[in-house]
């Protein structure tokens, strides 16, 4: 049996403009002059598999590059030349829930939005529906526009919808950093609904518990490096020992 993923010598450079110009007076004084851009190295070759069934945890400080891994596993970034990545199944990613919802539309508008763009139709969605609303507890707030969401209430009806979508390999970035407690327990009971099931979960997260609870193996990554892949005690022993480094980005 393939591995669902393999991953092979997968670095990746984001070239980023050397110098801040942030307002229009900056902009109009150097209007003209060449803004040189800056390499910046966010992944540095990472090497590693996924076993198709496999729960593999992904842990490691801000800045470190794992949600970038994440983006480039769901097609969303491209990888540097060199790099090599083959993926067997279909993935649902599920990555910034919750930010490309119309502003403008209404909670219900946005859920048959959404749905449809991940695959769903028509009748799929109606018999779905409630489901998705209650599980994203959002019963009240339906008709509501999502400007009016806070950024909580946006993440829970964006994991809502994801949970609707049927793949063998499904990518988590940090689901469970907005929500109560009734709200993870929620999430978990998927998670451990989805490893029945045997799919494929790769989930980045900061929550040891959620690690030590769900994941097979997990990894490390660190400074832009594999530092440690294996039992997931061990490399959370590993990344708390690590002093606090934290960069912008993922």
């Amino acid at each position: 049996m393939h591995p669902a993923i393999t991953v092979r010598n997968l670095s990746k450079t984001f070239r980023l403009p050397a110098e801040r110009r942030g307002t229009l007076r900056e902009r109009l004084m150097k209007f003209g002059v060449r803004n040189e851009r800056k390499a910046k190295r966010t992944l540095e070759d990472i090497s590693f598999e996924i076993q198709q069934g496999e729960f593999f945890g992904i842990i490691g400080r801000n800045g470190s590059g794992k949600s970038t891994l994440l983006k480039i596993l769901a097609g969303i970034y491209q990888p540097d030349k060199g790099s090599q990545i083959t993926i067997h199944g279909r993935i649902a990613p599920m990555l910034e829930l919750g930010v490309g919802f119309n502003a403008e539309l209404t909670g219900r508008e946005n859920v048959y939005l959404s749905a449809t763009i991940l695959g769903l139709t028509r009748a799929e969605i109606d018999a779905r529906y409630d489901e998705i609303v209650r599980f994203a507890e959002l019963e009240n707030f339906m008709e509501m526009q999502v400007k009016h969401y806070s950024s909580g209430m946006s993440v829970k009806l964006g994991f809502a919808v994801s949970t609707q979508v049927d793949a063998p390999i499904m990518l988590l970035d940090e689901v469970l950093a907005v929500g109560d407690f009734v709200f993870q327990e929620k999430c978990f009971a998927y998670f451990e609904k989805c490893k029945k099931e045997g799919k494929t979960i790769i989930l980045v997260t900061h929550d040891p518990e959620a690690m030590e609870r769900f994941a097979d193996r997990a990894m490390l990554i660190h400074q832009s490096h594999l530092h440690t892949i294996g039992d997931p005690q061990e490399v959370l022993k590993k990344y708390h020992s690590h002093p606090i480094e934290e960069a912008s980005g993922g």
